[in-house]
């Protein structure tokens, strides 16, 4: 792969698009998540379980779909950012008609 080839990089991780899109809207199905942050639906499910595992975010069913709910007291996972809270970073991409916290 030469260098004109290479795929381009970001500064966000799939998970960090994943859980701030999940927070822009807690009732976004996996289909749409994969869609806008650009990876497979079967990827999108599989960093759900992650992030859930990892105690970012719940769910609860409602009807069909499920509802999200973040912890966002929950610490960056890297160990030089472990004192920053994701509602810190959450903040940073909030959607400025979003009134909820």
């Amino acid at each position: 792969m030469t260098d004109n080839e290479r795929r381009p990089w970001t500064f966000l991780t799939s998970h960090a698009r994943v859980l701030i899109l999940i927070s822009q809207n807690p009732d976004i199905r996996v289909r749409d998540l994969a869609e806008i942050a650009g990876i497979t639906e079967r990827s999108t499910q599989r960093i759900i379980v992650e992030l859930e595992d990892g105690g970012y975010l719940t769910h609860e069913k409602v009807g069909r779909r499920n509802r999200y709910k973040l912890s966002t007291t929950a610490t960056l996972r890297h160990p030089r950012e472990q004192a920053v809270e994701i509602g810190l970073l959450l903040d940073v991409f909030k959607n400025d008609d979003d009134s909820t916290s």
